[in-house]
C-alpha cells in the first residue's frame, strides 16, 4: 500500500477515531483505520458515557465542540439501533454550587427543589441528556463506517513514520497511546472503573458533583441494565477491575439508590481517559504528509467526539479541492 492508494489513514479506532473516520469517509474519501485492538476493546467501551463536558480545556474550543456533538447525539436518539437514548435525571452536590455553564443547552434544565433531593445534598439540578450504551454504539459506528466504504484492520503502529508512508493525511486518533506514538509527555491517564448490574426498575440517571474526588458517585440506567460509577485516578495505569474498588462503587451508588445494593453484577469496566492541559485537534507535516492530531479529550471523549470529528474534516479538507460539501452525520 502507498499514497495513491488511500487519502486518509486514521490510527486508533475509539470513539474519536470511529466519528473521525466517518465523517472524513462521508465525505468521499478514501479511508481506512488501523488499530491495536478492536472497537470492542478500546478504553471508549468503558466510557460512562453522557454528554457532559468533564474536566477539560480549552473552554472555548470545548463549548464548540460539546455543542455539535450534542446536536448530533440527540438527533442519532430517535434510532434505538445507535445506543443513544435521551434520560432524564439529576446531579447533586452536598455543598453549595453553582450550576454547570452547559445547563442551558439541555431540554428540561432546572434547578430541584429540597425535596427533590437525596438526603445530605444541599443543591442540585435536573435535566434531560444523550446517555450513551458504548458496546451498542461503538457496533453503529463500526457498521456505518464500512457502510461509507471505510476498513478496519488490527495492526499496532509503533512510529508515526508507518503511517505516513501509507497516505498523504494520517490522523492520529490514539488516545493514551500518543503518549508513545508521538511522544507527548503531557498525556497522562486518569484511571475509570465502572460496574453493570442487572437493572433493579431505574429509569433515571443520578451523578454527584465530586469535584477534583477521585472517588465518583454515577448511575445511568441503559434498559435491562445499570452502569455505576466509578473512579478517577491520576496517573493510574491498570486496566484490570479492583474488586475493592468495584464494592466501594456499588456501595456509594446504593447509598443514594438503595436498589442497587444487591443487584446482580454482569460485568467490570476499565479504563484510562487520556488527559493533558488541553485536547491536541492541531495539525503538522511529518515526512511530507499531513498528521492531524485528535487526542487527549480525557473524560469528555463521546462528549467532543462530533465537534472534533467535524473539525478535523474541515482541516483535512482544505487540502484537496474537489471534494463534495459536507454531509448530515446524524442520519
Amino acid at each position: 500500500m502507498d499514497r495513491t492508494s488511500l487519502d486518509t489513514l486514521i490510527v486508533g479506532a475509539g470513539v474519536t477515531g470511529l466519528t473521525t473516520a466517518i465523517c472524513l469517509a462521508e465525505l468521499g474519501m478514501r479511508v481506512r483505520i488501523w488499530t491495536a485492538e478492536p472497537a470492542q476493546a478500546t478504553t471508549s467501551v468503558a466510557a460512562g458515557a453522557m454528554w457532559g463536558p468533564y474536566r477539560v480545556e480549552p473552554v472555548d474550543r470545548v463549548r464548540v465542540w460539546s455543542a455539535e456533538t450534542l446536536e448530533v447525539l440527540q438527533q442519532l436518539a430517535k434510532d434505538p439501533a445507535t445506543g443513544v437514548r435521551l434520560v432524564s435525571g439529576v446531579e447533586a452536590s452536598r455543598t453549595p454550587t453553582e450550576p454547570p455553564e452547559w445547563g442551558h443547552q439541555l431540554d428540561g434544565f432546572r434547578i430541584c427543589e429540597a425535596s427533590e433531593l437525596p438526603d445530605g445534598f444541599t443543591t442540585g439540578w435536573r435535566f434531560t441528556a444523550p446517555v450513551v450504551d458504548m458496546p451498542t454504539y461503538l457496533g453503529y459506528l463500526e457498521r456505518r463506517f464500512t457502510e461509507a466504504g471505510g476498513h478496519i484492520e488490527i495492526r499496532r503502529v509503533n512510529s508515526i513514520n508507518e503511517a505516513t508512508g501509507v497516505a498523504p493525511i494520517v490522523v492520529n486518533c490514539t488516545g493514551m497511546g500518543s503518549r508513545d506514538l508521538v511522544h507527548d509527555v503531557d498525556l497522562t491517564p486518569v484511571r475509570g472503573q465502572l460496574v453493570v448490574v442487572a437493572n433493579p426498575g431505574i429509569t433515571e440517571h443520578f451523578s454527584e458533583d465530586t469535584g477534583l474526588s477521585p472517588d465518583l458517585l454515577h448511575y445511568c440506567p441503559h434498559g435491562d441494565t445499570v452502569i455505576l460509577g466509578g473512579t478517577a485516578q491520576p496517573g493510574a495505569w491498570s486496566r484490570k477491575p479492583d474488586p475493592a474498588t468495584a464494592a466501594a462503587i456499588v456501595a456509594r451508588c446504593a447509598g443514594i439508590e438503595p436498589r442497587l445494593r444487591d443487584a446482580p453484577v454482569i460485568d467490570h469496566r476499565v479504563g484510562l481517559r487520556p488527559t493533558r492541559p488541553r485536547v491536541r485537534v492541531a495539525q503538522q507535516t511529518v515526512n511530507g504528509a499531513r498528521v492531524i492530531h485528535n487526542y487527549g479529550h480525557g473524560g469528555a471523549g463521546v462528549t467532543l467526539s462530533w465537534g472534533c470529528a467535524t473539525e478535523v474534516a474541515a482541516v483535512a479538507r482544505s487540502g484537496p479541492p474537489s471534494l463534495p460539501p459536507p454531509v448530515d452525520h446524524s442520519r
